[in-house]
């Protein structure tokens, strides 16, 4: 196997002095899709975050693309932003701007110019279907369509590697499809994506590892085949349920 663009080594986090996750570990490849699957609560949101680096592990190590970020103790290294890049749930879109002006906002930090941005963003935004509401606020459209802008923002960075937290939990099932399919070309253009997801189907589908995660440990790992035929009994109750 290739080696991989995002490795995570024994990484533990605790609040208010109870275990969030504890010892988990796992690897993230180019061209291949991870899953990360198991109940609400079992620490998947928390991981995504640490994977991220926008949270920091209480210990354990990272390591992103050949550069390792020790905790504790690598607060000072520099975050592997924009080619690591995350999309979570709560989209983070800025109120006052439009979806177009919050597509384009990384695009302007990084330094591209507006004829840069029109190129980056038109195909994207055709991709998701957003021309009729792209210069609208993200107050008057649905929760759909700030999700379709939160995912357009974070792959206008072009990153390398992508974390999607519950990506179609705010899409109807025609968008879902279109987002799925949209993961597959990600994967063939050399991506390393992970997902947190409850479909189930996808992942049975499409996923080349999935990880089951319950109560901040990783219970069983493997290719998608182990969502069919699971080997520990924590894992086939969860299917059942």
């Amino acid at each position: 196997m290739s080696t991989p663009f995002l490795r995570a080594d024994t990484l533990r986090k605790s609040r208010d002095g109870q275990p969030v996750l504890d010892g988990v570990s796992l690897s993230l490849h180019p061209g291949k899709i991870t899953a990360i699957v198991g109940p609400s609560g079992g620490g998947k949101s928390t991981l995504l975050r640490l994977l991220a680096l926008v949270e920091k592990p209480d210990s354990g190590t990272v390591t992103v693309d050949g550069t390792p970020y020790a905790f504790p103790g690598a607060e000072k290294t520099p975050p592997p932003w924009p080619r690591l890049t995350v999309v979570f749930q709560q989209f983070f879109l800025w109120p006052h701007l439009t979806l177009r002006e919050n597509i384009a906002l990384p695009l302007h930090t990084a330094g591209k110019s507006e004829e840069e941005i029109a190129e980056i963003i038109a195909p994207l935004t055709k991709t998701f279907g957003m021309e009729p509401f792209l210069d609208r606020h993200p107050n008057a459209v649905s929760g759909g369509q700030r999700q379709r802008a939160a995912l357009a923002r974070a792959l206008a960075l072009r990153p390398r590697c992508l974390l999607l937290d519950e990506i179609t939990s705010a899409l109807d099932l025609e968008q879902s499809r279109i987002l799925f399919d949209h993961l597959l070309a990600l994967r063939e253009q050399g991506l390393a994506l992970g997902l947190v997801t409850h479909s189930l189907g996808f992942a049975r589908a499409q996923a080349d590892t999935v990880h089951f995660l319950d109560q901040g440990r990783i219970a069983e790992s493997g290719g998608k085949e182990i969502l069919a035929t699971p080997q520990t009994e924590r894992l086939k109750q969860f299917l059942l349920s």
